[in-house]
């Protein structure tokens, strides 16, 4: 399957999941604007390397997107670089951790903005030209957060519940058009942030990393096993595809089993 010709705008996505995600929709052909708050001279390397491993368009947006003015700037950046936006993924993410009479206002407003407003207007904005095309691939990056809850991250639980409703309202609205929504749904990914914390695990204990990668996903995981960022790139790329054109408005999970205890 090939997506030459398409292009695709991740955001968030100057490491972690959404440059995984980058680097697999590359792999298939698709041209790519990455995006993050980092200047464009700290990703020239990044945007240089996809670039040549796929010989396909990259381009890097810097654009804060706790404003509709930073997401309206970052949309008109990416439509000018590309020929066309096919592909959305809803990836930008913050939270903060603290109880919930202890939670700062600021915080959760700005929660609300990134991690929910942003994938709203990034939608409205990307839309009508995937309408014009007859053709367009829509992923919000929820979590297993948006099915359960846990202490101290109200924000986090609260958009990613939010982003479920959202993809089913957008599905809806684009039926037989050639336009999916989707809501991707990662238990524990191995990132760089992810992998810090089970060297602290292995630091701390004194495990090895096997030992600390289980005892990291106790009572979450029950495979014991990290999702692999490259997977999850996997399987935005199968759903980008014909085989995945009836499947829409759907929760996609690739948890270990979590969402099933």
């Amino acid at each position: 399957m090939t997506l030459k010709g398409k292009g695709a705008l991740v955001t968030g996505s100057s490491n972690g999941l959404g440059l995984a995600m980058a680097r697999a929709l590359a792999g298939a052909g698709c041209d790519i604007v990455l995006h993050g708050l980092e200047t464009p001279q700290q990703m020239a390397r990044t945007t240089d390397e996809l670039a040549a491993s796929f010989d396909v368009n990259v381009a890097y947006v810097q654009s804060d997107l706790a404003s509709a003015a930073g997401v309206d700037a970052l949309i008109d950046n990416a439509q000018a670089r590309m020929k066309t936006l096919d592909v959305l993924i809803n990836n930008a993410v913050v939270r903060h951790f603290a109880g919930l009479e202890s939670f700062p206002l600021e915080h959760w407003n700005n929660a609300l903005a990134v991690n929910l407003t942003a994938a709203f207007r990034a939608i409205q904005l990307t839309l009508p030209g995937m309408r014009e095309r007859g053709w367009g691939r829509i992923f919000n990056m929820t979590s297993v957060y948006g099915a359960r809850a846990i202490a101290n991250r109200v924000d986090y639980v609260t958009t990613k519940t939010a982003l479920l409703g959202l993809t089913r309202s957008v599905a809806i609205e684009t039926l037989n058009q050639g336009i999916t929504c989707n809501a991707i749904c990662p238990g524990s990914v191995l990132t760089p942030n992810i992998d810090s914390r089970i060297d602290a695990v292995m630091r701390e204990r004194g495990l090895q990393r096997s030992d600390a990668v289980r005892e990291f996903l106790k009572g979450k995981q029950p495979t014991g096993e990290l999702v692999d960022a490259a997977h999850v790139g996997e399987l935005v790329v199968f759903l980008c595809g014909p085989s995945a054109s009836q499947i829409t408005g759907a929760m996609m999970p690739i948890e270990g089993g979590w969402l099933a205890g």
